[in-house]
């Protein structure tokens, strides 16, 4: 779903419950749409605590934790929308997003870097699976799901760790190609998707070929 569409639908929401708004949730909301997102979260925080039921707060907290480079409060915020709207699919979209950039970090263990992995691939096909005809959210997501395939294929192939598993590494390498083959599919023109596709292809011969 595009940005513009969730946050008229935030707009909407907000509107339909002015009465019960608190002063931090406006404010919170004012600084979210002006792209202010250290604010919005000082604010949000704060209406959050008030009414921890306000799942458009909670949304906006959660994609300025997200904008603030705070993935894992990211990850809670959009984790308390699911449980009051397990159907929305931009909250699975963004907590993947969130996830996939916890798992770069190079200071994790190599247990919480696959966990976060995984976990990025989950939600990305929930949110897939929520509305399988929204075209240019689901692009979105074989998009991104297909980069997480790829990395998580190169995380299990890394030669002399632990975690190293050649089968489930290929079938990784092989599932990020097919999502990105989609991503491809619609727009030729995508040099990065090629050279994306190009890339794990060469990586899965790599790991065949190695005894």
């Amino acid at each position: 779903m595009r940005l513009s569409v969730i946050l008229s639908l935030l707009v909407l929401s907000s509107f339909s419950t002015v009465y019960g708004q608190n002063a931090y949730f406006k404010m919170g909301q004012q600084a979210f749409f002006d792209g202010d997102f250290k604010a919005a979260v000082t604010h949000l925080e704060k209406s959050c605590i008030i009414d921890s039921t306000n799942s458009s707060a909670l949304w906006m907290l959660g994609y300025s934790y997200y904008h603030s480079e705070n993935y894992k409060k990211s990850i809670t915020a959009y984790t308390r929308v699911i449980s009051l709207k397990p159907a929305d699919a931009s909250a699975y979209y963004y907590r993947a997003r969130a996830k996939s950039y916890l798992a770069k970090d190079n200071q994790l263990s190599d247990a919480d870097k696959e966990k976060y992995l995984l976990g990025a691939i989950v939600d990305f096909t929930k949110a897939i699976s929520i509305d399988p005809n929204d075209t240019q959210n689901n692009t979105k997501c074989f998009q991104n799901r297909g980069i997480a395939y790829r990395e998580y294929g190169e995380f299990k192939l890394q030669p002399g760790s632990r975690f190293y598993d050649k089968v489930r590494g290929i079938n990784s390498l092989k599932a990020s190609i097919a999502d990105l083959q989609k991503v491809l599919s619609d727009d030729q023109t995508r040099q990065d998707i090629s050279s994306l596709i190009e890339l794990s292809k060469q990586r899965i011969a790599d790991a065949t070929a190695r005894h």
